[in-house]
């Protein structure tokens, strides 16, 4: 008896598999884990339009897109405009085909994915469910027309989900009608990593987007207000990843170099590269101004590391629970002061495995797999 089919349509799939397209990472190991399951087609932006067999059970369904991430285009900008015209066009274009015959659409994310599945969904006289991430609510969100079209989205879902805690309330008053939380997590690869050094010197990585979001200007500005004291307990500090603060970041960094600090600007890096860094390490820095839950929180856990991070999104209540230390405030001298608390600490003193249950990628595929499409023999 022939498997049911369930479509995931998303901005976020890998391209280029350079680890610039961390979000795309997740829901490339999401779609071989619901592969288990069921068919998966996944419908996602690429270079030209195109259809590929990815994986056993998984097809991609490609929509040509720009190289810059659909994020950062703007509508007041004349030459953005038609760009996102024909985006929307395209996209659309490939959810309707994709659909076509499936019994279930997974929208990752909010917009436009969600108006995507909701529209291909209508047509096809089947049900839909819609994923949101913090842009989709806390930015998105704000805009008066598109909080409407996100209202739209999130009412008609069968069901609703966001990646975090306080993102899934927020997204309850925009929908008025139950968001329920669904972590994002990646599969990790390595088995049995070996635990963090017990005492100083320690290495810290901050692995990310190099974008104000992310505040890797704040955790610059944070390195530069250590004691000596701190420096003598940190062997290096890996600031790996790239995006529009590149220039800032290898200034910043070279200034730190000339005054002897062990601190080194890398570059985006592929999953498995990233892991081994992470293993590198002895605690991850998460100095957003504005954020979820981050995957690289959930990579750390599983991989056995303490992070550092600002208080923001759903990391107070996380953090909270003894896996790292949290900033007092969002400012680049509280982040410095919760590194300088990390390094009075044994990195080994930290309890992570509980927090590794709340992100099970096995989990999070059920969750969506199993409600939302009959049975093979219905």
């Amino acid at each position: 008896m022939s498997l049911p089919t369930l479509v995931l349509v998303t901005s976020s799939f890998p391209i280029a598999a350079d680890g610039s397209e961390a979000a795309g990472s997740f829901v490339a190991d999401l779609a071989r884990e619901l592969a288990r399951h069921v068919h998966v087609r996944v419908v996602a932006p690429g270079q030209q339009s195109t259809r590929e067999h990815w994986a056993e059970r998984v097809e991609i369904h490609r929509f040509v897109a720009p190289s810059r991430p659909l994020s950062t285009l703007r509508l007041w900008h004349p030459g953005d405009l038609g760009c996102i015209a024909r985006v929307l066009r395209a996209g659309q274009q490939a959810t309707d085909q994709a659909a076509a015959g499936a019994q279930h659409i997974v929208a990752l994310w909010g917009l436009p994915c969600g108006e995507w599945a909701r529209r291909a969904a209508g047509r096809q006289g089947i049900g839909y469910s819609v994923w949101m991430l913090g842009s989709d609510v806390w930015s998105l969100g704000r805009i008066p027309l598109l909080r409407g079209a996100l209202r739209r989205v999130i009412q008609q879902a069968r069901h609703a989900y966001a990646d975090g805690y306080q993102l899934a309330a927020d997204a309850e008053k925009i929908g008025h009608t139950p968001v329920a939380f669904l972590p994002s997590t990646r599969r990790i690869d390595l088995s049995d990593p070996a635990p963090p050094r017990d005492q100083p010197p320690y290495r810290l990585l901050f692995l990310g987007r190099w974008h104000h979001n992310k505040g890797v200007d704040l955790l610059l500005d944070a390195l530069a207000m250590l004691a000596e004291e701190d420096w003598q307990k940190i062997e290096q500090i890996r600031i790996e990843g790239g995006g529009p603060l590149h220039a800032l970041v290898h200034q910043r960094v070279l200034a730190l170099q000339q005054q002897g600090r062990p601190v080194i600007a890398g570059r985006f890096l592929s999953k498995p590269e990233a892991e081994a860094a992470i293993v590198h390490t002895d605690c991850l820095l998460i100095p957003s101004r504005t954020e979820s839950i981050p995957v690289v929180f959930s990579d750390a856990m599983k991989l056995g590391r303490p992070v550092v991070s600002m208080p923001v999104g759903d990391l107070p209540q996380l953090v909270g629970t003894g896996v790292g230390i949290l900033a007092r405030q969002v400012s680049s001298q509280a982040f410095a002061s919760a590194i300088s608390t990390l390094l009075q600490r044994s990195a080994q003193s930290f309890p992570l495995a509980a927090m590794c249950e709340r992100f099970d990628l096995g989990r999070t595929a059920q969750a969506l797999a199993t409600p939302h499409l009959p049975c093979p023999h219905d």
